[in-house]
């Protein structure tokens, strides 16, 4: 009588490798551009012989994952996003309308991660946001001695929402997030140009921006939510307020030249 139980295959060395590989990929463990510790010490650190960790990263290779440079070692590919850098969001980095609708957009993504950071966080993601957080001021110190440019401020407001991303543990957000960098300063940006306009606008956001981080490193989902809502709704409402005003005073320059 034959037996009906089948032979388990344990798996390779090399594929245990790559899923790890892979998973810290995905994580945002390794970024792309980043390189990968040498052979030798990335096999001690898998506890693998030096023949099966090549064999994995010849299996990242040909994944477009990872590339090597002659004499130089292996990096993460730095194109792993590059179908979300396209003519197009050239094009919606330059529109007035599009910037409000990247600012509905910020509503969901923003929301979302600050939601699961207060969920997921752990001491390490927490103690990363506050270090962001902190930079935020360095960064407009600068501003006082840069005019009208506010492209410091944006990365470091950018890079305190990214932290915020990496906290929620949510490989999805974090690289839609990493994908759509260029526009997401951009539109940090263009719009820190037009808030400075309001002397009142910097210190109310800073404030909001604080509860955001209140509520996330005190582990409160819902109120974290809450206070990304109501952060990109003040953004919101002062921009449109411009908005208006800026019209008004375009019809009355077009009435006193036709007067």
């Amino acid at each position: 009588m034959s037996s009906t139980y089948k032979k388990v295959k344990q798996p390779k060395i090399s594929d245990v490798i790559l899923q790890q590989l892979e998973e810290m990929i995905l994580e945002g463990t390794l970024m792309p551009g980043q390189k990968l510790p040498a052979e030798r010490e990335l096999a001690a650190q898998f506890s693998v012989s030096r023949p099966s960790l090549r064999e994995a990263i010849q299996k990242l290779e040909s994944k477009g994952l990872v590339s090597r440079r002659q004499g130089g070692g292996t990096f993460v590919n730095d194109n792993l996003l590059s179908s979300m850098s396209d003519p197009l969001f050239a094009l919606l980095a330059t529109n007035d309308e599009a910037q409000f609708d990247l600012l509905e957009f910020r509503h969901g993504l923003e929301g979302m991660a600050a939601y699961y950071a207060a969920m997921r966080g752990t001491d390490t993601d927490y103690a990363k946001i506050q270090k962001k957080f902190d930079a935020i001021s360095d960064a407009q110190i600068e501003n006082t001695t840069l005019s009208d440019d506010y492209l410091a401020e944006a990365q470091a407001v950018f890079d305190f929402y990214m932290a915020i991303c990496e906290a929620s543990h949510n490989a999805i957000i974090l690289h839609l997030a990493r994908a759509m960098s260029t526009l997401l300063i951009e539109n940090i940006e263009q719009n820190l140009k037009l808030l400075y306009k309001r002397p009142d606008a910097p210190n109310r956001i800073g404030c909001n921006r604080r509860k955001l981080m209140e509520s996330i490193l005190s582990g409160e989902p819902n109120r974290s939510w809450g206070a990304s809502h109501k952060n990109l709704a003040y953004i919101e409402e002062v921009l449109l307020n411009l908005a208006t005003e800026n019209t008004r005073v375009t019809r009355s320059l077009r009435r006193l030249q036709t007067s």
